[in-house]
């Protein structure tokens, strides 16, 4: 009986901007009979519900409280500032975070930009509940926020754009799960997301093993082309040299016996003018 035929599904949670659509569709493939049920939580809530049994593994924005858990750091995302299109900054191609001391700079209740620093800007004048949120306050010309990438395209605006803010902190995203619930589910994931291929010796696909050296050798020489065996002379062939030969031979015969021939002539005259003396 199959993982989906017993109602079993692997639940991956994931926080807003990581895009699972990729690793989803490799999933599909891969271990067809379980579905995968995907988890949309704010950052701050992934952790919990993977602690709380709600979710087999999940996308995470580090840093998080890493207790219990096991962590694969990914990729790490360029931070940008969401600003009106026709603010000063869009001027330039990136900014600093200096560039912005003029402004007054969001910090939404969710941000996930760990800032060990002072933020940039002037502080607004209010914390807005979600970057969603923030992004609807940009728009209305009251201020900037700092977020990643993925966020100022999840939030699109027409009336908005942003740039790369080159030294504001970033943030990473990483795969995380419970440790002692580490299950075979699991490592298939971990397969996949980490580009491990279906015939990987650390997956668990039912691919065909991989040939040994000795099977691929045998499988090339019998590959090769057989070599043809040396045609041996036919038998008209034989019969047109011994033919061949015997010509030779006969007229070797015939000289020899026309010479032996002269000489006997010559002979007997000599023997006849000497009795006629």
């Amino acid at each position: 009986m199959t993982d989906e035929e017993t109602g079993d599904v692997f639940r991956l949670a994931y926080a807003p901007g990581v895009t699972p659509a990729k690793w989803a569709g490799i999933w599909a493939e891969r271990v067809p009979g379980v579905p995968l049920g995907l988890v949309s939580v704010p950052a701050a809530d992934v952790v919990e519900l993977l602690r709380g049994g709600g979710a087999d593994a999940g996308f995470v924005r580090l840093p998080i409280e890493r207790d219990g858990l096991s962590v694969i750091p990914l990729y790490v995302e360029t931070t940008v500032v969401v600003v009106p299109k026709d603010h000063a900054v869009t001027a330039a191609d990136e900014v600093t975070v200096a560039d912005l001391a003029d402004d007054e700079v969001f910090r939404p209740l969710d941000d996930v930009l760990d800032w060990a620093a002072a933020r940039p800007g002037r502080p607004a004048f209010e914390r807005p509940p979600t970057t969603a949120d923030a992004i609807r306050l940009v728009a209305a010309g009251t201020g900037l926020v700092l977020v990643p990438q993925s966020l100022a395209r999840l939030h699109h605006r027409k009336d908005l754009t942003y740039r790369p803010v080159t030294d504001a902190p970033q943030s990473q995203v990483a795969l995380a799960w419970p440790t002692d619930r580490t299950t075979d589910r699991v490592e298939d994931f971990i397969g996949i997301v980490r580009g491990r291929t279906a015939n990987s010796s650390r997956g668990r696909a039912t691919a065909t093993p991989p040939e040994k050296p000795a099977q691929k050798s045998a499988q090339k020489s019998a590959q090769k082309p057989t070599q043809k065996p040396t045609q041996k002379p036919t038998q008209k062939s034989a019969q047109q040299s011994s033919s061949q030969r015997q010509a030779r031979k006969a007229q070797g015969g015939s000289g020899r016996r026309s010479a032996q021939s002269g000489r006997g002539v010559n002979g007997k005259g000599g023997k006849k003018g000497r009795r006629s003396r």
